[in-house]
């Protein structure tokens, strides 16, 4: 990690460097704003609020998507309050510890590391839920509940978009994992959990399951309609995409072929793909109910 130190006591500049160089970190030094400006390269910047005749707001801008902290020799709306509400990330008191000084880096490394993980398995679980409609509202729903359905990803899209909705944090626990009561007993009561395959479950099991999410607040997705002391709602889908292992009927799969390649083949051609005359898919639509819409 490199650390770019913005500081015109030079003394004191030099033995904040020499001192987190010992610690592993790289270090630049400035005594000018705008020559930080121009060639720094740290990832984090520790930034005298006593540079008499610079304005350091600018640079304060520019890397506060970086880590920030202040080194002040007092506290007042302009060398702390100002510079924390355009970005910066702390401030540390003049004389201090170099021991303080590097919590308080390594705090806001975490931090960052950790907000930069957030966005990727946002990103990432939207992208692969991104072709999941649901068309029910979300404002509508309400915890605890137990979803019955033929496709599990609906129940995925509907818990996530409901915790991002109603700003929760959301703790997915599959009951396909052997530690999953460790996991309901040890999660924030003030959490959301999104319990998935319920129909895993021996019903010993699931009694254990519905005792330990007594006086919690919950959705689980089942395949199975299995009655539970919860409110249960049935969520289905004939366009839904199927796991390698799982053998489908004749009748599901023409089905999921029709819904998914209707707008991307003519009958004719769609047809013949199913090994079936332009006249039997015509048979399967009226049997099925699925017509193109014009």
């Amino acid at each position: 990690m490199k650390i770019t130190i913005i500081e015109n006591e030079l003394y004191l500049a030099q033995s904040i460097s020499s001192k987190l160089n010992q610690s592993g970190y790289e270090t630049e030094v400035y005594s000018s704003i705008k020559e930080a400006m121009e060639t720094s390269t740290g990832d984090a910047y520790l930034l005298s609020t006593n540079l008499p005749g610079q304005n350091f707001n600018p640079l304060i801008t520019k890397y506060r998507d970086k880590i920030i902290i202040l080194m002040v020799s007092y506290i007042n709306n302009d060398t702390v309050a100002s510079p924390l509400k355009l970005g910066a990330n702390d401030y540390i008191v003049k004389p201090f510890m170099i021991e303080e000084l590097q919590r308080k880096i390594e705090h806001y490394k975490e931090f960052q590391t950790l907000k930069k993980y957030k966005n990727l398995y946002k990103e990432y679980s939207e992208y692969l839920l991104n072709d999941i409609s649901i068309v029910d509202d979300i404002k509508s729903v309400r915890t605890p509940l137990v979803i019955f359905t033929n496709y599990i990803k609906l129940v995925d899209k509907l818990a996530f978009e409901y915790a991002k909705n109603s700003n929760r944090v959301l703790v997915f626990i599959p009951l396909a994992i052997k530690n999953w009561k460790d996991k309901i007993e040890n999660a924030n009561p003030k959490h959301l959990l999104y319990i998935s395959e319920l129909q895993t479950l021996k019903k010993a099991e699931r009694d254990q399951l519905f005792k330990l999410l007594e006086h919690r607040e919950f959705i689980i997705s089942t395949t199975t309609n299995i009655e539970t002391p919860f409110t249960t709602v049935e969520i289905n889908t004939d366009n839904k995409l199927y796991d390698q292992n799982e053998i489908l009927t004749i009748d599901d799969y023409v089905k999921f072929i029709v819904n998914s390649f209707q707008y991307q083949f003519p009958d004719t051609e769609l047809s013949k793909k199913l090994g079936i005359s332009r006249k039997s898919l015509w048979e399967k639509r009226k049997k099925y109910g699925i017509f193109k819409k014009k």
